[in-house]
């Protein structure tokens, strides 16, 4: 399957390009859970809205050869006293000393699942990063936790847990070297 990257930042130009499909391919990816609270789309676009207003923020999107988004990744920037790290309790201050990218949401359309697109949008969202860090959070138990050994092949390793909010199940943080330097 041929798909297209394409790279926003938080210029407003690019956030307003952004919106739109990424809250579409979302939409798709996340179909399942969309009847629960924290996965309800005026959520995510609550999310969105607030995390594309943040430091550092960028994302990547996979169009389809019809122009149709099916894959994201989306982060920003997290210093050491951002609510990122705040939600984990004790963290290894080597991982918080500095900036990090924080990888709020990636995934991509069932279609596409399997095919390595996701590891593509993930390793673009990456490039030209200078944070030493990338973290990430994950439900265990999604895919009956292959989401998370998907996660450990790609070289992240578990540093604790949190649970963003009420409706939020207990999430497993990860982290991983960006490669920004090497």
């Amino acid at each position: 399957m041929t798909t297209l990257l394409r790279r926003y930042t938080s210029a407003p130009e690019d956030i307003e390009q952004v919106t739109t499909p990424l809250i579409a391919a979302y939409a798709k990816v996340r179909e399942p859970l969309l009847h629960l609270p924290n996965y309800a789309v005026p959520v995510f676009a609550e999310r969105l809205e607030r995390h594309g207003g943040e430091p550092g923020f960028e994302a990547v999107l996979a169009f389809d050869t019809e122009g149709r988004p099916v894959g994201y990744a989306y982060g920003n920037t997290v210093e050491s006293g951002d609510r990122w790290w705040q939600r984990m309790g004790d963290v290894d201050p080597a991982f918080t000393g500095a900036p990090a990218l924080a990888l709020k949401e990636i995934g991509v359309t069932v279609p596409h699942r399997g095919t390595g697109l996701a590891r593509r949008i993930h390793d673009e969202l990456l490039v030209g990063r200078s944070e030493a860090y990338v973290s990430l959070m994950v439900n265990a138990s999604a895919g009956d936790g292959k989401v998370r050994r998907v996660y450990e092949s790609w070289g992240y390793g578990v540093i604790g847990t949190s649970r963003p909010s009420p409706e939020s199940p207990v999430l497993t943080m990860m982290i991983r070297p960006t490669g920004a330097g090497s």
